[in-house]
């Protein structure tokens, strides 16, 4: 990549910009800093449309006002952060201030001010890079380097929302008086600017509010949850068509393979791809993806695409890496298949959020039970969570712009809470029997199965988004062959 003239972006349009320390040019003349000042087209854009989930946003904007009135409330987007020497990773805002702006730009922070019975709010972004100065050219975040940024005119039309320049913030918020919160660990500056005036509960509290209201999905958050899940299908039939080629190399082709279509179709994988083969599988979170790909073994997919607005899938298919399931892998995939359907059958509006979790953990201890690895009744096996040596983790989990979403949730309205229309869940039972497991026969050993769907709670039942991946284990066979051709 190239090498920028300097290292950071000043503050005040008015400062020089600084040289790299070892930049092979060691200035700019006078005349070519006036020269690269002018004979530049106006690039101004006009007749920009709202962003799709503009009205959307407005709501939420309007929710959040009516819970804390008479408050100052800031949300920060967050800052570039530094992968190596002078280089970053992709940005990506905060979930909070994406959910209530549509932006997605770096140092931007949303504003609601207090007034009358309401708020007004203003998004403060970085202008275009200053030509006067030098910037746009000469600084490492500056448009021809990394591209141009909208102008706050822009801006201001495509989100709905007064923008003004975000240098002025800090100042702004340090001379602030009344009640303030904040969205803490996004931007150090914008909290500095702050700290006299917040408290680490009050800004809890706002937090938990946010996370909260996005238990519920609105209609547009439900179509990027089905587009979403359209990709990753796509994504997995990707990857059973180049199987062979893992095969001959890794789990890495695999992982490869399913991101160039995250990144064709969506923003980028919502999460670390675990394309996890034999007994890699038996490791929840296996993303090293570097272990072999060999025919008789499961493959283990867990993905996901993440839209350009940030809504991710969050899909599990464990695949027999030849087409065909041996018959102790057909065994344990067909019990988690079964624990599955159990779950899935209950989520439904006004059942307990934990109904489809205990579903699901009964069928797999009454097979536990049923094949002799855990001594029963089933009932006792449940109380004291006997199970959980082969089922490891929760059944599910919310979905939406975090793959985990709405994590900050007060217990009560999530893990104790009630299902509604409008929420998104995984279903995701599984089985894992370690290589190193001599509690059961050898033939166990080292097989892991996950069927994971992306499941909607709709007014009389429920909506399974990622139904068009096929889950049962005789399907399973006849989807790859199909797709293998």
């Amino acid at each position: 990549m190239a090498e920028e003239l300097t290292p950071e972006t000043p503050e005040e349009s008015e400062e020089p910009i600084k040289q790299r320390k070892n930049g092979l040019y060691p200035g700019v003349s006078d005349e070519l800093a006036e020269n690269m000042k002018s004979g530049w087209a106006d690039t101004e854009l006009r007749g920009l449309e709202p962003v799709p989930q503009a009205a959307e946003t407005a709501a939420r904007r309007a929710a959040l006002s009516a819970r804390f009135p008479g408050e100052r409330l800031v949300i920060p987007a967050g800052n570039l952060k530094t992968r190596s020497n002078d280089t970053e990773y992709a940005f990506r805002a905060s979930v909070e201030y994406a959910y209530l702006t549509g932006n997605q730009t770096e140092d931007g922070v949303l504003v609601l001010e207090p007034k009358g019975d309401g708020h007004e709010a203003t998004i403060y972004l970085l202008p275009r890079s200053n030509r006067e100065n030098g910037e746009f050219w000469l600084d490492g975040q500056g448009e021809l380097w990394v591209g141009r940024r909208h102008s706050l005119t822009e801006a201001e039309k495509l989100y709905g929302i007064p923008a003004s320049d975000v240098r002025e913030l800090p100042d702004a918020l340090r001379e602030a008086t009344g009640p303030v919160r904040v969205v803490r660990g996004y931007d150090a500056a914008v909290e500095a600017a702050l700290t006299d005036k917040v408290t680490a509960e009050r800004d809890e509290e706002l937090r938990v509010f946010l996370s909260e209201a996005r238990l519920v999905k609105d209609a547009f958050e439900v179509g990027e949850l089905q587009k979403a899940v359209d990709s990753t299908v796509r994504g997995f039939e990707d990857v059973v068509k180049v199987l062979d080629k893992a095969q001959a190399t890794s789990e890495r082709y695999i992982e490869g393979t399913f991101f160039l279509r995250a990144r064709v179709e969506g923003n980028d994988v919502g999460y670390g791809t675990i394309a996890a083969a034999g007994p890699h599988a038996c490791t929840l979170h296996w993303v090293r993806n570097d272990g072999p790909v060999r025919a008789g073994d499961l493959l283990l997919l867990d993905a996901g695409v993440e839209t350009h607005t940030y809504y991710t899938a969050d899909v599990t298919r464990t695949l027999p890496i030849d087409g065909r399931f041996t018959d102790i892998q057909r065994k344990i995939y067909d019990a988690v298949y079964e624990a599955q359907e159990a779950g899935i059958a209950a989520v439904k509006p006004g059942a307990k959020y934990r109904d489809f979790h205990d579903a699901a953990q009964r069928v797999l201890a009454e097979k536990l039970v049923e094949w002799g690895l855990v001594e029963g009744p089933v009932e006792r096996v449940l109380e004291l969570g006997l199970q959980r040596r082969w089922t490891l983790h929760g059944t599910g989990h919310m979905l939406g712009m975090d793959v985990h979403d709405c994590a900050a949730a007060r217990v009560e309205a999530y893990v104790d809470g009630t299902l509604e229309p409008g929420m998104c869940l995984t279903v995701e039972p599984g089985l894992y029997f370690q290589a190193d497991d001599l509690t059961v026969p050898e033939e166990y050993r080292g097989i892991g199965v996950r069927i994971e769907d992306d499941i909607l709670v709709t007014e009389d039942g429920n909506r399974n988004l990622s139904a068009a991946l096929p889950r049962r284990s005789d399907e399973v066979e006849a989807w790859m062959a199909a797709v293998q051709g």
